[in-house]
C-alpha cells in the first residue's frame, strides 16, 4: 500500500488561518474595551489603563492581519469570536489571559506556516504581533499574581 502523503499547507490554508486570527483580534479589541471600562477597585487601576493600551494594539494587529489576508487574495472576515463577561475583575483578567495564551500559540504556528510558504514579510509582521501579544500575556499574568503560562504545555482549545 502506498504511504499516504501529508497534505501541504497552502496559501488558502494560510488565508483561512489568518481569518481565524483576525476573529481573535476582533474578540480581543471588544474584550479589552469592555474590561478596561468595567474593572473597578483601586488595585486594578493600573491594569485598567494597560487594558486600554492593549485595545489599541489589538486594533493595529487586526489591521495588519487584514492587510495580509487581502495581499494573499483572500476575503477579510468581519466576525469576532465571542467575548466572555463577568462582574469579577479576576474573571475578566483570567478570560483575557486564556485568550492571549491561545493567541500566542496560534501566532507561533502562523510564523512557521508563513515561512513554509516563503511568505517571510508576513512572518516578520506576525513576529512583531507575537512580541506584543506575549507582553499582553505577561501583563495579565502579573495582574493575576501568576507566572506567564508556558503555552507549549497548555492543551489546545477546540
Amino acid at each position: 500500500m502506498p504511504e499516504q502523503q501529508k497534505k501541504e499547507f497552502s496559501r488558502d490554508d494560510l488565508i483561512k488561518a489568518l481569518n481565524e486570527d483576525l476573529s481573535r483580534e476582533y474578540q480581543a479589541i471588544i474584550a479589552y474595551v469592555v474590561y478596561s471600562q468595567s474593572i473597578k477597585g483601586a488595585q486594578y487601576m493600573n491594569i485598567a489603563g494597560e487594558l486600554e493600551k492593549h485595545a489599541k494594539e489589538e486594533l493595529s494587529h487586526a489591521l495588519t492581519v487584514a492587510k495580509h489576508i487581502d495581499y494573499l487574495g483572500g476575503t477579510v472576515n468581519a466576525t469576532p469570536l465571542s467575548v466572555k463577561v463577568s462582574e469579577k475583575p479576576t474573571d475578566m483578567l483570567r478570560f483575557d489571559l486564556d485568550n492571549e495564551n491561545d493567541t500566542v500559540r496560534n501566532y507561533r504556528e502562523r510564523v512557521r506556516q508563513c515561512e513554509s510558504l516563503g511568505e517571510y514579510g508576513i512572518a516578520e509582521d506576525i513576529r512583531e504581533i507575537l512580541r506584543q501579544e506575549q507582553e499582553h500575556q505577561s501583563d495579565l499574568a502579573n495582574a493575576l499574581g501568576e507566572d506567564v503560562p508556558d503555552v507549549s504545555k497548555l492543551p489546545k482549545k477546540k
